[in-house]
Protein backbone atom coordinates (compact mmCIF):
# COMPACT_ATOMS: atom_id res chain seq x y z
CA UNK A 1 0.00 0.00 0.00
CA UNK A 2 1.24 3.48 -0.54
CA UNK A 3 2.05 6.20 1.74
CA UNK A 4 0.92 9.13 -0.48
CA UNK A 5 4.37 9.66 -2.10
CA UNK A 6 4.32 7.74 -5.07
CA UNK A 7 2.71 8.87 -8.31
CA UNK A 8 0.20 6.80 -10.00
CA UNK A 9 -0.21 6.71 -13.74
CA UNK A 10 -1.48 10.20 -13.49
CA UNK A 11 1.50 11.44 -12.21
CA UNK A 12 -0.07 12.74 -8.80
CA UNK A 13 0.03 10.74 -5.38
CA UNK A 14 -2.60 8.91 -3.71
CA UNK A 15 -2.18 11.85 -1.91
CA UNK A 16 -2.87 14.15 -4.68
CA UNK A 17 -5.60 11.97 -5.95
CA UNK A 18 -7.98 11.53 -2.79
CA UNK A 19 -7.61 15.22 -2.35
CA UNK A 20 -8.77 15.43 -6.07
CA UNK A 21 -11.45 13.31 -5.37
CA UNK A 22 -12.65 15.58 -2.00
CA UNK A 23 -12.68 18.10 -4.72
CA UNK A 24 -15.21 16.37 -6.61
CA UNK A 25 -17.29 15.35 -3.69
CA UNK A 26 -17.46 19.18 -2.85
CA UNK A 27 -19.03 19.89 -5.81
CA UNK A 28 -21.65 16.99 -5.43
CA UNK A 29 -22.77 18.22 -2.72
CA UNK A 30 -23.35 22.13 -4.04
CA UNK A 31 -24.98 20.61 -6.72
CA UNK A 32 -27.60 18.54 -4.13
CA UNK A 33 -27.77 21.68 -2.29
CA UNK A 34 -28.82 23.63 -5.32
CA UNK A 35 -25.98 25.37 -6.40
CA UNK A 36 -23.63 24.85 -9.11
CA UNK A 37 -21.66 21.91 -8.88
CA UNK A 38 -17.87 22.92 -8.62
CA UNK A 39 -16.17 22.12 -5.48
CA UNK A 40 -11.91 23.29 -4.04
CA UNK A 41 -10.08 22.78 -1.08
CA UNK A 42 -6.62 24.14 -0.30
CA UNK A 43 -3.90 22.53 1.34
CA UNK A 44 -1.04 23.77 3.59
CA UNK A 45 2.17 22.50 2.79
CA UNK A 46 2.36 19.64 5.28
CA UNK A 47 -0.70 18.87 3.16
CA UNK A 48 -3.85 19.30 5.23
CA UNK A 49 -6.85 21.03 4.23
CA UNK A 50 -7.05 24.40 5.29
CA UNK A 51 -9.97 26.01 3.31
CA UNK A 52 -12.99 24.05 1.48
CA UNK A 53 -15.23 25.54 -0.49
CA UNK A 54 -18.35 24.81 -3.18
CA UNK A 55 -20.09 26.82 -5.46
CA UNK A 56 -22.52 29.46 -4.61
CA UNK A 57 -22.99 32.04 -6.98
CA UNK A 58 -25.96 30.78 -8.29
CA UNK A 59 -28.25 33.41 -9.75
CA UNK A 60 -30.20 35.55 -9.63
CA UNK A 61 -29.82 35.75 -5.67
CA UNK A 62 -26.03 34.69 -5.81
CA UNK A 63 -22.95 36.44 -6.11
CA UNK A 64 -22.05 35.36 -9.80
CA UNK A 65 -18.06 36.00 -8.52
CA UNK A 66 -18.10 33.16 -5.50
CA UNK A 67 -16.76 30.89 -7.67
CA UNK A 68 -16.01 27.81 -4.80
CA UNK A 69 -12.11 28.09 -6.18
CA UNK A 70 -12.16 31.79 -5.40
CA UNK A 71 -13.92 31.48 -2.06
CA UNK A 72 -11.76 28.66 -0.75
CA UNK A 73 -8.12 30.27 -1.57
CA UNK A 74 -9.82 33.26 -0.06
CA UNK A 75 -10.39 31.73 2.93
CA UNK A 76 -6.65 29.94 3.28
CA UNK A 77 -5.25 33.33 2.43
CA UNK A 78 -7.86 34.67 5.79
CA UNK A 79 -6.09 31.62 7.98
CA UNK A 80 -2.42 31.18 6.76
CA UNK A 81 -1.68 34.29 5.93
CA UNK A 82 0.92 35.62 3.13
CA UNK A 83 3.94 33.45 4.51
CA UNK A 84 1.77 30.62 5.57
CA UNK A 85 0.47 30.01 1.66
CA UNK A 86 3.99 28.89 0.81
CA UNK A 87 3.55 25.34 -0.29
CA UNK A 88 -0.07 25.51 -0.68
CA UNK A 89 -2.23 23.41 -3.22
CA UNK A 90 -5.40 24.07 -4.61
CA UNK A 91 -7.24 21.21 -5.51
CA UNK A 92 -10.65 21.68 -7.72
CA UNK A 93 -13.06 19.86 -9.33
CA UNK A 94 -12.89 21.91 -12.53
CA UNK A 95 -10.05 24.48 -14.22
CA UNK A 96 -10.27 27.36 -12.57
CA UNK A 97 -11.44 30.11 -15.33
CA UNK A 98 -9.61 33.31 -15.22
CA UNK A 99 -11.35 34.80 -12.24
CA UNK A 100 -10.15 32.67 -9.99
CA UNK A 101 -6.92 32.22 -11.64
CA UNK A 102 -6.12 35.84 -10.75
CA UNK A 103 -7.39 34.28 -7.05
CA UNK A 104 -5.04 31.57 -7.38
CA UNK A 105 -1.71 34.25 -8.43
CA UNK A 106 -2.79 37.26 -6.05
CA UNK A 107 -3.85 34.79 -2.90
CA UNK A 108 0.11 32.71 -3.28
CA UNK A 109 -1.19 29.29 -4.01
CA UNK A 110 2.47 27.90 -5.37
CA UNK A 111 0.41 24.98 -6.96
CA UNK A 112 -3.09 23.81 -8.65
CA UNK A 113 -4.77 20.08 -9.32
CA UNK A 114 -7.20 20.22 -11.09
CA UNK A 115 -9.65 17.16 -12.74
CA UNK A 116 -12.54 18.72 -15.83
CA UNK A 117 -10.75 20.92 -18.32
CA UNK A 118 -12.47 23.92 -19.21
CA UNK A 119 -12.48 22.58 -23.03
CA UNK A 120 -15.11 19.57 -21.14
CA UNK A 121 -16.81 21.76 -18.91
CA UNK A 122 -18.19 23.90 -21.78
CA UNK A 123 -19.16 20.39 -23.36
CA UNK A 124 -21.10 19.68 -20.46
CA UNK A 125 -22.75 23.42 -20.70
CA UNK A 126 -23.01 24.44 -23.29
CA UNK A 127 -24.13 28.16 -23.32
CA UNK A 128 -25.80 28.10 -20.51
CA UNK A 129 -26.15 31.72 -19.14
CA UNK A 130 -25.01 30.86 -15.77
CA UNK A 131 -21.88 29.47 -16.81
CA UNK A 132 -20.42 31.15 -20.04
CA UNK A 133 -16.83 29.49 -19.89
CA UNK A 134 -13.88 31.07 -20.62
CA UNK A 135 -12.02 29.55 -23.56
CA UNK A 136 -8.48 30.21 -21.48
CA UNK A 137 -6.51 27.96 -19.55
CA UNK A 138 -5.39 28.74 -16.53
CA UNK A 139 -2.03 27.63 -17.07
CA UNK A 140 -2.22 30.88 -19.94
CA UNK A 141 -3.34 33.20 -16.97
CA UNK A 142 -0.22 31.91 -14.32
CA UNK A 143 2.08 32.17 -17.62
CA UNK A 144 1.67 36.38 -17.32
CA UNK A 145 2.61 36.58 -13.81
CA UNK A 146 5.76 37.33 -11.74
CA UNK A 147 5.99 34.13 -9.63
CA UNK A 148 5.25 30.45 -11.21
CA UNK A 149 2.56 28.51 -10.10
CA UNK A 150 2.97 24.92 -10.83
CA UNK A 151 0.01 23.02 -12.38
CA UNK A 152 -1.33 19.89 -12.90
CA UNK A 153 -4.37 18.46 -14.80
CA UNK A 154 -6.92 17.80 -16.56
CA UNK A 155 -7.13 14.07 -13.85
CA UNK A 156 -10.59 12.30 -13.16
CA UNK A 157 -12.08 13.85 -15.61
CA UNK A 158 -15.22 11.60 -16.32
CA UNK A 159 -15.62 11.27 -12.34
CA UNK A 160 -15.74 15.08 -12.78
CA UNK A 161 -18.14 15.59 -14.73
CA UNK A 162 -20.53 13.29 -13.21
CA UNK A 163 -21.80 16.28 -11.05
CA UNK A 164 -22.83 18.14 -14.05
CA UNK A 165 -24.96 15.55 -15.99
CA UNK A 166 -28.38 16.89 -16.23
CA UNK A 167 -27.79 20.12 -14.44
CA UNK A 168 -27.18 22.48 -17.14
CA UNK A 169 -30.01 22.07 -18.93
Amino acid sequence: MSDGAEPSSTGLSDADLALLRESIRVAERSRAAGTHPFGALVTDASGTIVAEAGNDSLPPEGDPTRHAELVAVAAAFRALGAEGMRGTTLYTSAEPCAMCAGAVYWTGVDRVVYALSERRLLELTGDHPENPTFSLPCREVFARGQRPIAVSGPHLEEEAAEPHRGFWV
